[in-house]
């Protein structure tokens, strides 16, 4: 039994480093653009904080990290387009099929880097992920709890300070001293609140950052009576006015950073490994079971009350039955006016109850359905990023083979587009499995479903060598089903090798000129073609289609002449397009398909009529041009 060489060849090893290469810069640019769209999202809390640069680096570090598992995909996608692509631009992909290499050997060994990198991907979401993820969010946290650093604004109000209104009319930035200085203290309550007013002012901050200390000059402070002693209490005195020359006032400030316990945070789906992660999801799972059988056993209690008044084994089931057998249209009815007033009143507010009683059960139920739904995402999320470095590698290389473009430019377009199509099914696959639209499985794998037949059908054409980004194949198609021609390009030539025979080229256009007459005569008998032969005629080639290649033969023959008139008129003769007087199906059962699918069959038929007239216009056109040709040709004495 003979094995397959497992050994890395040294093209094994150019692929891989060319790849490594320009994945090591993909990488850190992805990981890159995700930190700064997190960054985007908290930047708002971190302007004015004052924070240092560790507290910096440490919000750098700790979400490059919980990146990794996102860029990976990204990274790979564009290595791989941009490797594949300058293979192809250098022709060195040329060169590995043209030595018998396919393309599914030379993407082999970069299968198992990526494999690998899979492996990674997987190890730092499972493991490093989930403690980075609660240590960075501990530091947002902190961030977050962090007072911002003191600047007051002149002639508005400053309420960053917790319990204190601060006003300032102008400030020096030179002395730092505050003019028209007010100060609303409203530490102990709206009620007892004190205000200072003072002419002048200076704030420092002390040396640990805990506390404020104002000083203040020529100024009056009005306190609430309540803030006097009882026996200013007992003389009725409204409020109390102080005045100063000099004023110091401490308050109590945290203006420096102060890591906080973030150990609540552990309880987050995203800071959970796959085994915390299922243990989660059973608790979860029972608690949600535990609180909906309640709900419906209390939703059962008050929509049939009476049915707990009794036992089933209960031998008053007999009175049980007799109270169930009450018609209560006939009781209401037996009810004076006011009587029913106050039932109708008493049900309506029962109803009202019950249903805010629901709404709030409802809505409870939602939001544990929600957090369960997130703890089934992050799982499926471990498993589908990693998975997605192989299927984006899959994309990738073969749409860099098919492009043959290096560099960041078409790489960085295709990139992009298929990242947002990546990027679109996967958040809304991810919304509805949050409110519970989808089943888990499904909206956490579509992302998966629409991206794997992709890769697959993209490495089946390259490895075809396919031209499915070819523009002219595309320009082909579009301008076959519109019905549109190309016009005929005859040039002068400067070097010909062999004149055309003149007298044989004029006794092709006379054959052609009678055969033109001859189907000009058939079509205008047949105003409109038959239905039968447009859907069903399956012979290889029509009659017409004959005449059509010897024209095309003879304008190329011709085209070697030195007469610019002749070449002129060479090119008036137009490109038939008698293939199209068919149906374009050429399946018999397609054929049929199409008839009965009434629609689709008139449109075909009305296609082939317009090439039907058009036929009789090019025969038209042609035997003229030929009589114009033949003309010409003894005027300037070719035969």
């Amino acid at each position: 039994m003979k094995f397959p060489d497992l050994r890395i060849k040294k093209l094994d090893w150019f692929i891989i480093k060319s790849f490594l290469l320009l994945f090591s810069a993909t990488f850190f640019i992805c990981t890159f653009i995700f930190i700064m769209q997190f960054l985007w999202r908290w930047v708002d809390e971190f302007v004015g904080k004052g924070l240092d640069m560790w507290v910096m680096a440490q919000f750098f570090w700790l979400g490059s990290l919980t990146m990794i598992g996102q860029s990976l995909p990204l990274a790979i996608l564009l290595a791989a387009l941009m490797t594949f692509g300058n293979f192809g631009e250098r022709l060195e992909l040329l060169s590995m099929k043209a030595a018998g290499i396919p393309l599914l050997r030379i993407m082999a060994p970069l299968v198992v880097v990526c494999a690998i990198l899979g492996c990674i991907s997987f190890y730092f979401q499972n493991v490093i992920g989930p403690r980075a993820q609660v240590k960075l969010y501990t530091v947002l946290y902190s961030i977050k709890q962090t007072s911002p650093e003191l600047e007051i604004p002149e002639g508005v109000f400053y309420d960053q300070i917790e319990g204190y209104n601060l006003f300032v009319k102008k400030k020096d930035k030179q002395t730092g001293m505050l003019y028209r200085v007010m100060i609303y203290d409203l530490t102990k309550g709206f009620e007892n609140a004190n205000i200072i007013v003072a002419d002048s002012g200076k704030i420092e901050t002390t040396a640990d950052q805990q506390h404020l200390m104002l000083k203040l000059y020529s100024g009056e402070r009005f306190a609430n009576a309540t803030e006097l002693q009882e026996d200013a209490k007992k003389k009725n005195i409204p409020y109390t006015r102080e005045t100063f020359r000099e004023k110091i006032i401490v308050i109590n400030f945290g203006g420096g950073f102060d890591m906080k316990d973030g150990s609540f945070l552990k309880k987050q789906a995203a800071s959970k490994n796959i085994i915390e992660l299922n243990h989660s999801i059973d608790s979860l799972t029972h608690y949600n079971d535990s609180i909906g059988r309640n709900n419906w056993k209390a939703a059962m209690r008050n929509a049939y009350p009476q049915k707990l008044l009794f036992n089933k084994d209960d031998s008053t089931a007999q009175e049980r039955d007799k109270i169930y057998a009450i018609n209560a249209d006939s009781v209401y009815d037996n009810y004076s006016k006011q009587t029913k007033l106050r039932v109708k009143r008493a049900t309506l507010e029962k109803v009202e109850q019950l249903m805010t009683d629901y709404e709030i059960k409802r809505n409870i139920m939602r939001s544990l359905d929600k957090d369960l739904n997130k703890h089934y995402i992050s799982w499926w999320q471990k498993i589908t990023l990693s998975l997605s470095c192989i299927i984006f590698f899959f994309i990738g290389a073969p749409l860099g083979a098919i492009v043959k473009k290096g560099g960041l430019g078409y790489p960085v377009l295709i990139s992009v587009a298929i990242f947002l199509l990546y990027y679109i099914f996967n958040t809304s696959g991810e919304k509805m499995v949050k409110e519970s639209e989808w089943h888990t499985w499904f909206g956490c794998l579509i992302s998966m479903m629409v991206l794997t037949p992709l890769g697959a059908i993209f490495t089946y054409q390259s490895n075809k060598d396919s031209a499915i980004f070819n523009m002219d194949a595309y320009k082909a198609f579009f301008r076959k089903l519109l019905g549109l021609r190309e016009s005929r390009n005859v040039t002068l030539k400067e070097v010909i090798i062999e004149d055309p025979d003149y007298a044989a080229d004029h006794a092709q256009l006379e054959s052609i000129i009678d055969e033109c007459r001859e189907y000009s005569t058939q079509y205008r008998k047949n105003s409109l073609p038959n239905p039968i032969k447009v859907f069903f005629d399956e012979t290889e080639e029509l009659p017409i289609e004959k005449m059509s290649e010897r024209l095309d033969a003879l304008v190329e023959e011709m085209g070697n002449s030195k007469n610019r008139k002749v070449i002129q008129l060479l090119n008036e003769f137009p490109v038939m397009m008698v293939d199209e007087l068919r149906s374009p199906l050429r399946k018999r059962w397609m054929n049929i398909l199409a008839i009965l699918l009434f629609p689709i069959g008139i449109i075909i038929y009305l296609r082939s009529c317009k090439f039907h007239r058009q036929i009789s216009r090019d025969l038209k056109k042609i035997r003229n041009t030929a009589h114009t040709l033949i003309e010409r040709m003894k005027k300037e004495k070719l035969i």
